[in-house]
């Protein structure tokens, strides 16, 4: 009985380790886009990367055909959107988005999943998804510009 229990457990491990060598890098890079966190100094995207890839594992003999990327993003963009209360102010391209629509943003066009997928992974409709994601795109694209404050060279100018 304990030798079955131990092959199930290093296959376990060992198909667990191949999964974790093959998605890690893309995953780190899912999280370091939401938290909006430098490449080289991410310790946010880490910890939901753990949390994501702890979560995977714990489930990794349950529901079987299901595919394991899937459910380590979906926990990735779960965890996120749960730790997003408690964050500091973010900086990066992304810093402009508001959670949601960072969210969005990454996993339809980083991630590639399409609108009703991200939809259904974050409870959302399916036009509400391509509302946050068009607006999102334009904000990246197109950033609002900083508006002088009164006190500036503007203000200056204009009086006599």
């Amino acid at each position: 009985m304990r030798d079955r229990r131990g092959v199930r457990d290093a296959r376990r491990a060992q198909e667990f380790g191949g999964f974790v060598a093959g998605a890690a890098g893309r995953l780190l890079h899912t999280a370091t886009l939401l938290t909006a966190e430098a490449p080289d100094a991410n310790p946010r995207a880490r910890r939901l990367l753990t949390r994501a890839l702890a979560h995977t594992y714990a489930h990794w003999d349950h529901p079987r055909g299901e595919d394991p990327y899937d459910r380590a993003r979906g926990h990735l963009a779960t965890h996120y959107a749960h730790e997003v209360w408690h964050r500091t102010r973010p900086h990066g391209p992304l810093a402009a988005l508001s959670p949601r629509e960072r969210l969005v943003l990454v996993l339809r066009l980083y991630e590639g999943l399409a609108d009703e997928q991200t939809a259904a992974l974050l409870g959302l409709p399916t036009d509400r998804v391509r509302a946050l994601c068009d607006r999102a795109t334009a904000l990246v694209l197109h950033p609002p510009r900083a508006v002088p404050h009164a006190g500036g060279p503007l203000l200056r100018r204009l009086q006599p």
